[in-house]
């Protein structure tokens, strides 16, 4: 790899070994011309030669290693697909999905992300069956990175009348939607379909065959995209969920294979995990994962997810409430 020292200094994360470098350089300089002008140092002139040799490799192989990590940042930062859907408890689940949704969305407006709806289906009570949400901004993925998988909810639903705490779970998954993808799909594996798309868009929406839904045959995992304007960008939008949701697939089987690793720690990814609880009598959520706890869930639940999210980050730990 070629380094440019002018570039490498205005870069935060590599000016200091830059300076480093260029000091280097300049003592490989100065003991070459040393040795045009006396050549009767030329044994303590190698010496010094390849001890800033090592030095230099050394300085430049740190100098590669931060730029690897800033491009793969750069790539997995920027975008991803939020997915939530109802799991057990009937309509309490698609409540607790909506609320769930709800959530990250003002999280996403404290980050000063870009939120946007790809495809959403209500139940009776207005809540999520499951929807599908594309986020946009700095850092989005390296936050939202451990947010998959099952959450459950404790509290009393609004519809019971004894009073009786039900348990209910809804299930997160967060898509990174990179650069490169190291596959191709086959176009024979894909089945498509098409229908008409509802709500918001205008009378020509609800008209024309604008919504899709992509099926992976091989997988039989399907996408929707219904709240583009026109076919050709929603049929954009299911493919490219479609290959996060086949990276994702393959990137999971890899992280079995290295069970010590931090991240799978903290978790693998796996959608079947349950990751944390939500008591709302105790006024309480636990992450299980680091064993952690916070209270003031009304709070959290309108995006205060700031300590949670750090607390994943840095994996630390506490003692888990239940």
């Amino acid at each position: 790899m070629a380094l440019n020292l002018e570039e490498l200094k205005k870069n935060h994360n590599t000016s200091y070994l830059a300076s480093v470098l260029e000091h280097l350089i300049e003592q490989e300089k100065e003991v070459l011309e040393m040795l045009v002008k006396d050549n009767s140092l030329k044994e303590m002139a190698e010496a010094e030669l390849k001890s800033i040799k090592e030095q230099k490799e050394a300085t430049e192989k740190q100098i590669e290693d931060i730029l690897k990590k800033d491009i793969e940042e750069e790539e997995m930062a920027r975008e991803v697909v939020l997915e939530v859907r109802a799991g057990a408890g009937g309509d309490e689940a698609s409540l607790f999905a909506w609320e769930l949704a709800h959530m990250y969305e003002k999280f996403a407006e404290r980050e000063k992300w870009q939120w946007k709806t790809n495809y959403e289906s209500k139940s009776d009570l207005s809540g999520y069956k499951e929807a599908s949400f594309e986020i946009k901004g700095k850092d989005v993925y390296k936050k939202l990175r451990y947010e998959t998988g099952v959450h459950r909810v404790q509290r009393v639903p609004a519809t019971e009348k004894n009073g009786r705490v039900h348990t209910s779970t809804a299930s997160v998954a967060i898509l990174p939607i990179r650069k490169k993808v190291n596959f191709e799909i086959n176009p024979a594996d894909l089945e498509m379909e098409y229908s008409r798309s509802g709500g918001k868009g205008g009378q020509n929406v609800n008209k024309v065959e604008t919504a899709v839904r992509l099926i992976h045959k091989p997988t039989g995992i399907d996408v929707r995209s219904t709240n583009e304007r026109s076919q050709l960008a929603n049929r954009e939008k299911a493919m490219m969920i479609l290959t996060a949701k086949l990276q994702q697939l393959e990137e999971e089987k890899e992280a079995k294979k290295y069970s010590a690793d931090r991240k799978n720690q903290i978790g693998t990814g796996d959608r079947s995990e349950k990751i944390r609880t939500y008591n709302f009598s105790q006024d309480r959520i636990t992450d299980h994962r680091i064993k952690k706890s916070w209270h003031n869930l009304p709070k959290i639940l309108e995006g205060d997810m700031g300590e949670i999210i750090s607390a994943l980050e840095s994996g630390e730990t506490g003692n888990e409430e239940e």
